[in-house]
C-alpha cells in the first residue's frame, strides 16, 4: 500500500551527512511507490526545489514522519504533537563536555539538545539510531520500542567525481598521505593526529603529510590550540594540511591520493567517512570508541585502548605492508555492502509496517 514518509531535518544543508542521508531515503521512498517529502527550517538556496519550507501546510500531513534528531529545534515538540506514524531517527549529539574548555555556546548547545531529545520519551511510536550505539542510548534513556537504521550513503560522490589532476600532482610528491574528513570540533581529537605524527616521525618514517578536510573555523579556540600544538612539537607545518570544506571532486581526490583513513575520534554517532574510505578502497585505522566499531564491524584496523605509539606502529604496517593492506581493503569491501541501498530498503519496509 502506497503511503506518504515524510522527514523532517532542522536544516537541508549539501555535503552534511544527516541531509545526505534523508535525500537518499527519500529517493528509495519513492522508488518504493510511496510518496514522500523532506522538510527543512533552513534550506540551501541550491536545495530548494528538493526540500520543502517547515511551514509548508502538507509538513504534518504524512501517514508516517521520521524526524532526524542531531540537536534542539522547534520541530522537536511538534514532531511529538503528531497523531501518528512518529519515527525518531537519532544521529546523536557530542557531549557537552568536549567544549566546555572552548566554547561556552556550544556546550550549553549540546546540553540543550539532550534535554530537548528527552521530551520526546513517550511520545514517539519508534526509536532508530542509526548505530546500535546511538539506540542504546535511546533505551537508556527511556525510549521505547527501538532500533537500528543506519544511514543510507550515496558513496557515487567519491566513486565517480571527476578526476582533478592537478590536485593530484601536487598530492603524489613522494609523501605517505594520511586522511581525516569531519569538522575540526574537540571530540574528534585533532590533537591527537599531531601526537601520532610525533610518534610516526620518530619511529616509522619521516616521509609523512596529514590531510584536514572539513570546516577548521566552528571552534576558533580549539583550532588555535591545535596549531600551537605543531609549533610545540617543532613538526613541519606544511606537513598539516587544514583545507576547509572541499567540493566533492577535490574530496574524492583526497580519498584516491591517501595511503590510510585514521579516525582518532572520541565520539562518533556513527562516522560516514569510515564508509566513503571504503568504497574508496582506502585502509583504515580507526581508534575503537563510541559507535565506530559498529561502524566498522569488525572491518578496517581498530585499536584500544589509545596508545598512540602502538597506533604509528599500526599506521607504518597498513602503508607499507601491501598482504595486510589488501587483507584490510577486501573486509572492508565486504562491510561496505551492509550498507546498500537494499538494506535500506529492507530496513525502511520494515519501519513502515512497524508504524504505519
Amino acid at each position: 500500500m502506497a503511503l506518504t514518509v515524510n522527514q523532517w531535518v532542522p536544516a537541508a544543508h549539501r555535503g552534511d551527512a544527516i541531509g545526505d542521508s534523508a535525500r537518499r531515503v527519500q529517493a528509495l521512498l519513492r522508488g518504493m511507490g510511496h510518496a514522500s517529502e523532506l522538510y527543512a527550517m533552513t534550506i540551501d538556496d541550491d536545495l530548494k526545489g528538493v526540500a520543502r519550507s517547515f511551514d509548508h501546510p502538507e509538513t504534518r500531513g504524512g501517514d508516517v514522519t521520521i524526524f532526524h534528531f542531531a540537536l534542539p529545534s522547534p520541530m522537536t515538540s511538534l514532531f511529538g504533537d503528531l497523531p501518528r506514524g512518529r519515527v525518531l531517527q537519532y544521529h546523536n549529539i557530542t557531549p557537552a563536555h568536549f567544549f566546555a574548555p572552548y566554547d561556552t555556546n556550544l556546550f550549553r548547545l549540546a546540553r540543550l539538545g539532550r534535554q530537548d531529545l528527552s521530551t520526546l520519551v513517550g511520545r514517539v511510536d519508534l526509536a532508530l539510531g542509526d548505530s546500535e550505539y546511538n539506540r542504546a542510548e535511546l533505551e537508556r534513556m527511556g525510549f521505547g520500542p527501538t532500533g537500528v537504521m543506519p544511514i543510507a550513503i550515496d558513496t557515487d560522490r567519491i566513486t565517480r567525481a571527476p578526476r582533478r589532476p592537478a590536485l593530484e600532482e601536487i598530492l603524489d610528491d613522494g609523501l605517505e598521505n594520511f586522511l581525516f574528513v569531519g569538522r575540526i570540533v574537540p571530540n574528534k581529537k585533532i590533537e591527537d593526529y599531531i601526537r601520532l605524527a610525533e610518534q610516526y616521525k620518530r619511529y616509522v618514517n619521516t616521509d609523512y603529510r596529514f590531510i584536514f578536510v572539513g570546516r577548521y573555523d566552528g571552534v576558533p579556540r580549539y583550532y588555535s590550540t591545535i596549531r600551537a600544538l605543531i609549533r610545540e612539537y617543532d613538526l613541519p607545518p606544511d606537513r598539516f594540511i587544514f583545507t576547509g570544506p572541499a567540493p566533492n571532486e577535490d574530496l574524492a581526490t583526497y580519498f584516491r591520493m591517501a595511503s590510510v583513513y585514521v579516525s582518532l575520534s572520541e565520539h562518533e554517532g556513527f562516522c560516514v567517512p569510515l564508509l566513503e574510505a571504503m568504497a574508496a578502497d582506502v585502509p583504515v585505522l580507526a581508534y575503537a570508541a563510541a559507535a565506530v566499531p559498529d561502524t566498522l564491524g569488525g572491518a578496517g584496523m581498530q585499536f584500544s585502548p589509545k596508545d598512540l605509539e602502538y597506533a604509528a606502529e599500526l599506521l607504518g604496517v597498513l602503508t607499507f605492508d601491501d598482504e595486510v593492506r589488501r587483507s584490510v581493503i577486501e573486509g572492508q569491501r565486504r562491510r561496505l555492502a551492509d550498507f546498500g541501498d537494499a538494506r535500506v530498503c529492507r530496513e525502511l519496509q520494515s519501519v513502515i509496517a512497524r508504524v504505519a
